[in-house]
């Protein structure tokens, strides 16, 4: 039997020992989380990468070279940037409700699976909708894969806690 499911069947014995490196599922959360900061702070760099291809540029300073103009409206930058608003508005609320369900003590097992999957569909959302755009429904899939995994951890959480209300 593998480490992870001889510590999937241990129980955490308090609250401190949810959050630690000997918690199967938290590393595995650290893991998954490091994964998506890294994806989304590279989704800064795309912009750039998209501004230079294209040469448009937000601000006067910023234009490198001549007979340009300050734009705010070019397709591939705004794709990029919508895929990165769309990134924040999704993945920061997952951050939050996945260290509110790791203090639930989940199996570890499923808790690894719904942190990775929800993970991959987001590299997946965004490499169908800003690095190559795929039609639908290619990225409402990717989409709904972490909001649903997002609103499956709220769901176990308010289960939980429901008789403490």
């Amino acid at each position: 039997m593998s480490a992870a499911a001889s510590n999937s069947s241990k129980m955490m014995t308090s609250p401190g020992d949810m959050f630690t490196l000997e918690n199967p599922v938290f590393c595995c959360y650290l893991f998954w989380s490091t994964v998506l900061v890294v994806k989304m702070l590279l989704m800064s760099l795309l912009t750039a990468v998209q501004r230079f291809r294209y040469k448009i540029f937000p601000n006067q300073e910023d234009l490198f070279f001549k007979n340009l103009e300050v734009q705010f409206d070019d397709p591939h930058v705004e794709r990029v940037r919508r895929a990165h608003r769309n990134d924040m508005e999704n993945i920061l609320p997952y951050f939050l409700m996945s260290l509110i369900y790791i203090s639930t003590n989940p199996n570890a097992d499923v808790a690894c699976i719904l942190f990775r999957v929800a993970s991959v569909a987001r590299i997946i959302h965004t490499l169908v909708y800003a690095v190559y755009p795929v039609p639908q429904p290619s990225r409402i899939l990717a989409f709904a894969t972490m909001l649903l995994i997002t609103f499956y951890m709220a769901a176990v959480v308010a289960l939980r806690t429901l008789s403490f209300i």
